[in-house]
């Protein structure tokens, strides 16, 4: 669970390789990095994917919508492109869901030589079905979520922390439902609380809230079918990640009513993103996560 609960830290698997990041191009160290409040996915790149980063681009038109028939048809989800990066044999796409349903999610399109290849696209094994479930459970803790985000924009607003930019979710963030300041992890493989929730929604796209909450079997939930992951930077580019502001954060976790029950990690990272990789994690960050997360329950 600790890959899963760090912003796109390790390699995701692609293509019988990964979206692993290819041998770093001779940057100068003072430019590998940005200010968490500029990055919008500027400079991220895929294992040997500078080509295929030109090829898509050509093809921007042809790959969205032979990507937007792709979710349409096997997910019944709308959703628009935001971002094409290459990888070693043809792109990456990231992409943002359309209606009741939020979550940001990839696929993947191969190329022929220099050719999109039609009708291939694919997703990663349970990576846009964790997506649409991630949602799934925002919808069904509206109300308990709510209390998270009032809570994470005060804290914004108190300290001298701050989230990652709604642009750079769109562009490299994929991770299902996710906001500048946390994103979630759940999967209907081995949650059978969400599990029928999730059912419904492939039958039918316009169910209403109350039909989700409905469905979902709140007997089989545990905490750990739902991490939530809480990503934070400091605001100034020379501070180091603030002990007082970790403590105070975990502290309140652990004790405040009305967010939703789960299990919490929490990330206090300096001001800095690794373009390259968009991680914010490095060896000064304070982090509480698996197997010492917060359980809420």
């Amino acid at each position: 669970m600790r890959v899963k609960t760090i912003f796109m830290l390790a390699c995701i698997l692609l293509l019988g390789g990964c979206m692993e990041k290819e041998e770093s191009p001779q940057i100068s160290p003072n430019t590998q990095y940005e200010r968490v409040q500029d990055y919008k996915g500027e400079g991220y790149f895929l294992k040997q994917g500078s080509e295929n980063d030109e090829i898509a681009e050509a093809n921007r038109e042809k790959i969205e919508k032979e990507v937007k028939e792709f979710f349409r048809k096997e997910y019944k989800t709308k959703v628009k492109v935001h971002n094409l990066v290459g990888n070693e044999e043809g792109a990456t796409v990231f992409v943002e869901s359309i209606g009741q349903l939020h979550f940001y999610t990839y696929a993947v399109i191969p190329f022929n030589g220099k050719k999109v290849s039609t009708g291939q696209v694919f997703s990663q094994e349970g990576q846009v079905e964790s997506g649409i479930t991630d949602g799934l459970y925002k919808i069904i803790f509206a109300e308990e979520f709510d209390h998270l985000d009032a809570y994470l924009d005060k804290i914004a607003t108190e300290e001298e922390v701050t989230g990652r930019t709604v642009e750079s979710l769109g562009n490299v963030g994929g991770e299902g439902y996710m906001t500048p300041y946390y994103f979630i992890g759940s999967s209907p493989i081995n949650d059978e609380a969400i599990l029928p929730v999730y059912e419904l929604y492939m039958r039918n796209q316009n169910p209403t809230s109350e039909e989700l909450r409905e469905a979902f079997n709140e007997e089989e939930f545990t905490p750990d079918n739902l991490r939530i992951s809480i990503m934070l930077f400091m605001k100034e580019e020379e501070a180091v990640p603030s002990e007082e502001i970790f403590n105070r954060i975990t502290g309140d976790l652990e004790t405040m009513a009305g967010i939703p029950k789960g299990t919490y990690s929490v990330y206090i990272n300096d001001n800095l993103v690794h373009k390259e990789s968009s991680d914010g994690v490095k060896d000064n960050s304070l982090e509480r996560a698996y197997p010492d997360g917060i359980v809420r329950d």
